[in-house]
């Protein structure tokens, strides 16, 4: 069996070894049927707003503070999508997708998102990112639901 201390130093060695990013991201629906997409200032291209998953804290919990922060996001409901996995750096990257529907936007431009839209998903605006063209095409069901982000 075992010991403690040689099961911590395997999992230590796996985390520096194998380590994984977990994030998460909204598809919020409005009720034209339109997704919300969001322009950061570090990163370029529409995008699905969205951020990290905290220690000790669910999927569903961080997409509702994720998009609290960003985009003033209250009330509504999360319905799980997607699991989806891409390489990042030295990284796995581990995102959840949720579908929001029936919340309320107060978007204020932040030191982090410089701009939103809300968009038809079967018709992308230019600038869009891959990963967005594909979560787009998904959610209209135009595309199947890739593992891939």
């Amino acid at each position: 069996m075992i010991g403690r201390a040689a099961w911590n130093l395997y999992i230590l060695a796996k985390a520096l070894t194998h380590p994984v990013a977990f994030g998460t991201a909204g598809a919020v629906f409005d009720d034209q049927g339109r997704v919300l997409l969001v322009l950061h200032r570090y990163m370029p291209g529409w995008q699905l707003p969205g951020g990290g998953v905290d220690r000790r804290e669910t999927p569903a919990m961080a997409v509702r503070r994720e998009l609290s922060e960003e985009v003033g996001l209250t009330g509504g409901s999360a319905e799980f999508f997607g699991l989806y996995s891409a390489p990042a750096g030295i990284a796995n990257h581990v995102v959840t997708l949720f579908r929001v529907t029936g919340a309320a936007i107060a978007f204020r431009p932040s030191l982090e998102i410089s701009a939103i839209q809300f968009v038809d998903p079967r018709r992308p605006p230019p600038g869009c990112t891959g990963a967005t063209l594909r979560r787009l095409a998904e959610l209209a069901g135009t595309a199947p639901v890739s593992p891939w982000w």
